[in-house]
């Protein structure tokens, strides 16, 4: 059975918004291994509708010599949505109506890691709905300011730290699971 995995490259005041912006003067060897590590782990990934969309237009155009469009363009995709009525990026696949049974019939039959990168209103309700299994931060030593928080009017929702790594660019590698106990 999968475990879904989301990533957020994230700002000391909570900010996932346009990381394109904030987050690459942080961007070294240590962070590079930590991203790659959770690519390795992919057997699937997973997405709402907006970055589906970013992404789509963006990965299948772009130099597919990079190491994350071979990875992005070959992994099996799902598209969390009940408006996108059908999606044309290779290996991809719609998941409406039911969301919450489809992916934990998804769950069920993948092996290894479904990881999310980015999606904040998607992990917020995959983690309302009981169905994210780890969320991972770069947690960047920067206030953004502005922009899209991770945890904006949500209710409370405890999480148990279970993995905790300093950067030399002082970003803080964190690894939260849900705690339901």
């Amino acid at each position: 059975m999968a475990k879904i995995v989301s990533n957020f490259f994230i700002s000391l005041d909570g900010v996932t918004e346009s990381p394109d912006q904030w987050h690459f003067p942080y961007f070294d060897d240590q962070m590079g291994a930590a991203v790659e590590a959770g690519m390795r782990d992919a057997t699937a990934f997973l997405m709402g509708r907006r970055l589906y969309e970013e992404w789509a237009a963006y990965w299948t155009t772009a130099d597919q010599d990079q190491d994350f469009a071979k990875f992005i363009n070959g992994t099996r995709k799902y598209v969390v949505s009940n408006t996108l009525r059908e999606a044309d990026w290779n290996n991809t696949t719609v998941v409406s109506g039911d969301v919450a049974a489809g992916l934990r019939e998804i769950k069920e039959r993948t092996e290894g890691t479904i990881q999310m990168s980015g999606s904040a209103t998607t992990v917020r309700w995959l983690l309302a709905n009981g169905l994210l299994d780890e969320l991972k931060l770069l947690v960047h030593p920067i206030a953004v300011g502005h922009g899209q928080r991770l945890f904006e009017d949500t209710p409370t929702h405890r999480l148990k730290l279970v993995e905790s790594e300093t950067f030399r660019s002082g970003v803080l590698n964190l690894t939260y699971v849900p705690d339901v106990g």
